[in-house]
């Protein structure tokens, strides 16, 4: 399956927390990582005291798991406009950021994984919403 990360389920798998290390075990045959999500690590990263360890253990996991980056180029920023516009029209609102990760997840067409039930306002993208 290909999966496409929020940042909640990137912390919980570099936390170790069996439902998302199972899950990803078997079903994560590709994984991504949207450009959005690793700025919101970045950012958790520069507000703790613990930078260096995060930002050498996100580089690791990358590397482990052979975790592709989706940068946001004109594709996605048309897709985020398709999703942004089907939230207005039905009176769904979900952060900014989280529109930004849906079109990157649509660019892809990989399942979203996250614990973000909000994502399941997306129409555009299948979405799993893990409960750890």
């Amino acid at each position: 399956m290909k999966l496409v990360l929020d940042t909640n389920i990137y912390s919980d798998y570099a936390e170790g927390l069996p439902p998302v290390v199972d899950f990803l075990a078997l079903h994560g045959a590709e994984i991504f990582l949207p450009a959005i999500v690793l700025g919101e690590l970045s950012y958790g990263f520069m507000k703790g005291s613990r930078q260096q360890l995060n930002e050498s253990k996100l580089q690791e996991v990358i590397k482990k798991l052979q975790i592709e980056i989706i940068d946001v180029n004109h594709n996605v920023a048309r897709k985020y406009g398709i999703i942004y516009l089907s939230l207005v029209k039905k009176g769904a609102k979900i952060p900014i950021n989280d529109v930004w990760i849906a079109a990157c997840c649509m660019e892809v067409g990989g399942t979203f994984l996250t614990r973000d039930r909000h994502f399941r306002n997306v129409e555009q993208i299948e979405t799993i919403v893990l409960a750890t």
